[in-house]
């Protein structure tokens, strides 16, 4: 192949963040292991090759991180992504104390207050019959949901959520947290340290206070742990979720004959959640580390290098999904690799679904439709994440 025809990829490039499936539709059938040499990653665009890759950390390791930016990535990553930058023994320990404090009960107890931080924050659009989806709503509930969750009250949430929202943010040119990011995560791990330190003095039921509560065979996690877990939360778990809450209207917006589907039925709302977490999912790649030398397409990785594992391509894999083209809610997408998989899926995945289903359950009840204002949509320009900024709605209020 002429070297100039081959196909290109950079997680940076503003054209992929607008739309990368033509480039992932590339990298699975001319280079289903391709190398960038001057950004010194591999990728594995394939279904099969991205799922395998997930169950093997034994040479895929995560002790780097799972983001290609600098400052994010290398061997102190776990001191902001917790459990996420380990592997076995640690990550085991790590991720079994964590799961104490976030059971599935806990999760599912969360219904209620998931509900009514959803009314609270559709009432107001649906009262103006129009707005910005990401700043009126995708944008506020996920991590008034966390907040909530972990025991910060509700006079700091939004300074809370104005932090966070800094720390995901990425500018053009260039290719590491901007410092303003860096500043707010500072200022939001400082914040973190005086909520745990107020809880080691008196407990509440929340979920910081179980967590210094977690024990297992007499093992305890730290302070540092605590901390590192709930920032863990704020970037994996407020952003992916706003994303997918915008992802969902847009796509069903651009494609009424689906949209139809659930707004006949709430049924059916579980299927566009599902759906849109394998047309377009929020997290399109996780980066690994390999610690042994692997053979992928006749080609060895040797030790050493970092290998990015393309999950918004598997999703789109013909191989894997028929016409996977087609955002169609009568899909089997029980393929899917949006949450990851082996040791290292997500431990968020039901409160992320509980979120969305709620979220876009209410919705359906409340509208008879709604229309997206696709020229004025500007997307988010982010390594892993893919999604919107700003959604301009309007609802047709029932």
């Amino acid at each position: 192949m002429d070297p100039s025809h081959r196909p290109s990829y950079s997680p940076y490039d503003y054209a992929v963040h607008d739309d990368p499936y033509p480039v992932y539709a590339r990298l699975r059938d001319e280079a289903p292991l391709y190398r960038n040499d001057a950004l010194g990653f591999w990728a594995l665009s394939r279904h099969a090759d991205v799922a395998r890759a997930f169950r093997d950390h034994e040479t895929f390791s995560s002790s780097h991180g799972v983001s290609v930016e600098p400052s994010a990535w290398g061997p102190q990553a776990h001191r902001t992504m917790s459990f996420l930058a380990l592997d076995p023994p640690r990550h085991t320990r790590m991720r079994s104390l964590v799961s104490k404090g976030f059971t599935p009960r806990r999760v599912k107890e969360m219904g209620d207050g998931i509900l009514e931080l959803t009314r609270r924050h559709l009432e107001a659009l649906l009262d103006q019959g129009e707005g910005d989806w990401v700043a009126d709503f995708a944008g506020l509930l996920p991590m008034d949901v966390i907040s909530q969750m972990m025991g910060v009250p509700e006079a700091d949430r939004a300074e809370v959520r104005r932090l966070a929202d800094l720390v995901v943010h990425r500018e053009e040119g260039l290719d590491d947290v901007p410092p303003a990011g860096m500043d707010a995560a500072l200022t939001l791990v400082g914040y973190y340290e005086d909520m745990v330190a107020e809880r080691r003095r008196a407990r509440r039921d929340d979920l910081t206070s179980a967590l210094l509560d977690a024990e297992l065979d007499g093992d305890r996690l730290d302070d540092k742990e605590v901390i590192a877990f709930l920032f863990l939360m704020v970037v994996a778990g407020n952003e992916t979720t706003t994303k997918l809450l915008a992802n969902a209207l847009y796509w069903a917006a651009r494609n009424p004959a689906e949209a139809a589907k659930p707004l006949r039925d709430p049924g059916r709302v579980d299927d566009w959640v599902e759906e849109t977490l394998r047309y377009d999912t929020s997290s399109q790649m996780l980066a690994r580390l390999a610690v042994r030398d692997s053979t992928w397409h006749g080609t060895t990785v040797p030790a050493g290098e970092r290998v990015l594992l393309l999950v918004g391509s598997a999703n789109r894999d013909p191989r894997a999904f028929d016409r996977p083209d087609a955002y169609d809610l009568d899909r089997d997408t029980s393929q899917l690799v949006s949450f990851g998989g082996g040791r290292h899926f997500c431990l968020g995945a039901n409160l992320a679904r509980l979120e969305a289903r709620v979220a876009l359950g209410e919705l359906v009840r409340r509208v008879r439709g709604f229309e997206v204002d696709h020229d004025r949509a500007e997307r988010v320009h982010s390594v892993n994440v893919r999604g919107f900024a700003t959604l301009p709605v309007r609802l047709e209020v029932r």
